[in-house]
């Protein structure tokens, strides 16, 4: 579903990923761990288009879409949740929901304001509400709800669990893999190694820049390399 092939991305003479090559299928959660400035967050904005690869490609369903706008990769079927959320503050929930579907011309629409309640009830309760106004994990469900409102087949999530009480990240990860089950595949960016591998098929290992191990999920929790620098043992 996902090529990426000999990435490089520079800020300036700074290079911050270095010819990175990685795949996802069709209906897989890939996980993609790595350390603070390992180049993660680089590495989505790259592929949301947010950011021009200085070298290298990237396909999504068989296209290039390393030269496309944020917004027709978008309409392509591929929705990024930005590392902090970033709702519309000023805009309450329900307008947040709106703007994720704002490229969408289908009739499909009022059916999936309906799935993200059920998925994330409090929306529902806070529909009113100034979406600045929720606590950390009311917005990362409001940004994820948001982003499932363009109806992508690949949902990119930058560090979901950012910030937030152990509870709210029980609950975003059983959503991620309740995402997953309903047809939706998901690259997902986190640190939080053991609960970001728990739930993948496969994974990635960043090291400032490079990928230095691959493996499924629980091959990359079972790696002593893995677990002394990310699981603390």
């Amino acid at each position: 579903m996902l090529t990426i092939q000999n990435l490089n991305v520079h800020y300036g003479m700074i290079q911050a990923v270095h010819d990175v090559s990685f795949h996802v299928e069709q209906g897989e959660i890939v996980s993609l761990i790595g350390a603070n400035g390992a180049g993660k967050t680089t590495i989505l904005r790259t592929i949301s288009g947010l950011i021009r690869p200085s070298k290298g490609s990237v396909t999504f369903e068989g296209k290039p879409i390393e030269k496309e706008a944020p917004q027709k990769i978008v309409a392509s079927g591929l929705s990024q949740v930005p590392e902090g959320r970033h709702v519309f503050p000023g805009l309450t929930v329900q307008e947040n929901l709106e703007m994720g579907a704002f490229l969408r011309k289908d009739s499909g629409v009022k059916a999936d304001y309906e799935q993200v309640y059920q998925k994330f009830p409090v929306l529902k309760e806070r529909l009113s509400q100034d979406a600045a106004t929720l606590s950390g994990g009311e917005q990362q469900m409001l940004a994820m709800g948001r982003a499932l409102m363009s109806k992508p087949r690949l949902l990119l999530l930058d560090e979901p669990s950012m910030g937030l009480a152990p509870i709210f990240i029980k609950e975003i990860f059983s959503i991620i893999q309740e995402i997953k089950e309903q047809g939706t595949t998901v690259l997902l960016i986190e640190q939080n190694a053991k609960m970001a591998l728990s739930i993948a098929d496969r994974g990635y290992v960043l090291e400032t820049g490079k990928i230095v191990l691959e493996g499924t999920g629980q091959e990359l929790l079972a790696s002593d390399e893995v677990r002394k620098a990310y699981l603390g043992g």
